[in-house]
């Protein structure tokens, strides 16, 4: 395979997009359950949700500056290696990352600091007011976000006058169906996310003996909280399939794995797709349930990927397996939420160390869901990068060559993987004291002045719409 400009640049901004997706997941899903947790603190006065909050506090501001550190340099990606993106979308996309800054960024950098510095400078419930417009500003920002995405997924509202892309309609773009699909579809991922990780800190503190009150209210209400979400993720995750396969089709096809047309169609469980042969190797298969998945009836004729010029399809293997991770992570995580919660109300969680080993070893799944998630969204919609109009191969630099395409994503890639190690080390240190300890560092409010930048603000918003065509 040759190594071109084109290639190395979307292996790039695949590289740094996915590292730092992993942290605006976390933050958007530990911003809502910072405000239950103040929230409960008012309501019963009891000292172990302040001191959840205030550990859980902690790991929201590293969380946060490592995203902000990670998401700054996709800003200036838009610039090195997609210029020609940014030069036709500029007059859409420009202004829905704008509006991201003047609300979300807003909302977060206004009361992110009466968070840190606040809580005995103000009364009791502006400081659970001002929880509650952080966690509204993450919410916002993937909000203006999906916007974004879904407007290279499904282009509407748009002209396309002297090379540019003109929005004729702000309605349409900004209350499309898709959006209103995919965006409680990826803020359900982030509450997931945030779940998920506190119920498996909860699981680990009571396997180790640690910090009872603490570690059972974390672990109750993460697993309580997932057993709720998960079926309505689920949900939704069904209406974002409806969109593909009304919208493209042969995205569609290829996470089906589907070559031919069929009626009806089957189900294809698990194959090893063949790209040179347009086959299927292994293949199980439940025959009807393609199309009922598909379009809801038992007789459907459901396209295939032959039915597609070879240059207009995209890669198959990767969202093909891909969606299969996404969902298996799905109904392991709906099992542990609803067994957990089963046997909370039993009261018998603490006594099952297999339920609580499992349930600690499952913080990687909602991450690896989400990224599998977007592997599926983003790399289903090659060759384009807005679908149908804009080719991936086009949005590239023109005068980027290879040579420096390489060297940015070797320094990137070392770069990224220092400050992995490092947060992963510092949380872990965290983690380790527990709500109830105190590491003899500086206390959360001296975390990262760099949240706070202007600067930074919206590049997160542009490294996290995922939207240079991978």
């Amino acid at each position: 395979m040759e190594l071109t400009a084109l290639l190395l640049s979307r292996l790039q901004f695949a590289f740094t997009v996915s590292f730092h997706i992993i942290f605006p997941s976390l933050t958007i899903g530990l911003a809502a359950w910072l405000t239950v947790l103040e929230a409960l603190h008012l309501a019963t006065g009891r000292p172990a949700y302040r001191r959840v909050f205030d550990f859980c506090l902690k790991i929201f501001g590293v969380a946060f500056g490592l995203g902000v550190v990670s998401g700054i340099v996709l800003g200036f990606e838009f610039g090195t290696n997609w210029s020609e993106l940014s030069r036709m979308s500029g007059p859409i996309q420009g202004p829905l990352l704008t509006y991201e800054t003047f609300t979300a960024f807003a909302l977060e950098a206004s009361f992110f600091g009466v968070l840190l510095f606040g809580r005995q400078r103000v009364a009791p419930w502006f400081y659970l007011f001002s929880t509650a417009m952080v966690a509204l500003g993450t919410t916002l920002s993937a909000f203006w976000i999906m916007v974004n995405n879904s407007w290279m997924q499904v282009p509407v509202g748009y002209a396309f006058e002297n090379g540019i892309f003109v929005p004729t309609d702000w309605a349409k773009i900004i209350f499309s169906p898709v959006v209103w699909v995919r965006f409680p579809h990826m803020l359900l991922a982030s509450y997931l996310t945030g779940a998920f990780c506190v119920a498996a800190t909860g699981a680990w503190y009571v396997l180790r003996g640690e910090v009872h009150a603490e570690a059972r209210i974390m672990l109750r209400m993460g697993l309580y909280l997932a057993a709720v979400l998960v079926p309505v993720q689920i949900f939704f995750g069904h209406l974002t399939g409806d969109y593909v396969h009304e919208y493209q089709p042969a995205k569609f096809a290829a996470i089906e794995g589907r070559w031919h047309d069929e009626q009806p169609a089957s189900e294809v469980l698990f194959a090893l797709p063949d790209e040179a042969t347009q086959s299927n190797r292994y293949e199980i298969s439940v025959p009807l349930l393609g199309s009922l998945i598909g379009s809801m009836s038992f007789t459907s004729k459901e396209v295939g990927l032959t039915d597609f010029p070879p240059r207009d399809r995209p890669p198959v293997a990767i969202p093909f397996f891909a969606f299969r991770v996404m969902v298996g992570c799905g109904m392991v995580m709906l099992l542990l939420a609803w067994a957990g919660t089963y046997l909370s109300i039993k009261n018998r969680i603490e006594q099952n160390r297999a339920l609580l080993w499992c349930t600690f070893l499952s913080f990687p799944l909602p991450h690896i869901a989400i990224l599998t998630g977007w592997f599926t969204a983003e790399v289903g919609r090659q060759p384009w990068t807005v679908h149908g109009v804009l080719r991936t191969a086009d949005a590239l630099t023109p005068s980027l060559t290879a040579h420096a395409a390489s060297i940015s994503l070797v320094v990137f890639c070392a770069v990224y993987l220092f400050i992995f190690a490092f947060g992963t080390f510092y949380i872990h240190r965290l983690l380790r004291t527990g709500p109830a300890g105190d590491l003899g560092l500086p206390p959360v409010a001296a975390i990262p002045n760099r949240p706070m930048s202007v600067v930074g603000r919206p590049a997160v918003a542009v490294a996290s719409a995922v939207a240079s065509g991978e």
